[in-house]
């Protein structure tokens, strides 16, 4: 297994409110991946992503272990997903500063052959492999609830004016569903979880293109960095990239 994150705050915004974490444990073939992209006014995003990242991270790393049952695992997500939700709202509705403040969070446990996603917001998970590349989360946003009621096509979600406007988030609510997917991710496809400040700059096909020429996943999640800011880097940037691949001459793991 390997896996590489990076985080840079892109050519307009002054400050970085996005957050990852990574944890890899390779002797018991678990991984642990989460991107969180804060929102709120002048530090109130950066308190939302960090708080709710360590939170989420700290208690799925209590209950995840080797051999555990996709039951587990989602039951796992959940809990720490409420847990990271729980903590945000608190610190929201007690100090002024960060009234209304949140995050999206999207999230993978890895566990042997099992890989499960949890997502709340428009931060977004893809798999992509040799020829395809698939969104694997659906986004909650504005945007995307009009597309599925059929009000406006997907090929102009990127353009319109309230694209950034998220339907859910970590934080906002006492109480905040994420949704949880099973994924069959093979050996030589890499798993992709990014904040929206790199999907609303790169098209998908090009982010598939930039993985697939890349040698190693540190390659890879550098040049997509640089291609969302060549593309004008309107929002802060973040990617986090896992393969089961093991290969010697792979980066070795990254955490933020």
């Amino acid at each position: 297994m390997t896996v590489y994150g990076i985080s840079d705050k892109g050519c307009r915004r002054p400050t970085n409110q996005d957050a990852y974490a990574v944890s890899l444990k390779e002797e018991d073939s678990i991984a642990i991946l989460a991107v969180c992209d804060g929102m709120g006014g002048a530090n109130a995003g950066n308190v939302a992503s960090r708080f709710a990242l360590d939170t989420f991270m700290e208690r799925v790393q209590e209950q995840v272990a080797a051999g555990m049952s996709r039951e587990g695992i989602e039951r796992a997500l959940r809990e720490a997903a409420d847990a990271a939700n729980e903590t945000v709202f608190r610190l929201s509705t007690r100090q002024p500063e960060f009234a209304g403040m949140g995050t999206t969070l999207v999230a993978g446990v890895i566990v042997g052959d099992k890989t499960m996603l949890i997502n709340i917001g428009d931060s977004r998970a893809y798999e992509i492999d040799a020829k395809n590349i698939v969104q694997l989360t659906e986004d909650h946003s504005y945007v995307n609830e009009m597309i599925r009621q059929g009000r406006l096509r997907a090929e102009d979600a990127r353009h319109h004016p309230n694209r950034n406007l998220i339907t859910r988030a970590v934080g906002v609510d006492p109480v905040v569903e994420g949704d949880v997917y099973e994924v069959d991710l093979r050996e030589g496809e890499v798993m992709l979880l990014c904040s929206d400040g790199l999907n609303t700059m790169v098209e998908d096909a090009q982010i598939a293109e930039i993985v697939r020429r890349a040698d190693d996943l540190e390659t890879a999640g550098q040049a997509l960095i640089e291609a969302a800011k060549l593309c004008g880097g309107a929002d802060n940037i973040t990617v986090v990239l896992f393969s089961r691949d093991s290969q010697e001459n792979e980066p070795a793991t990254h955490e933020e």
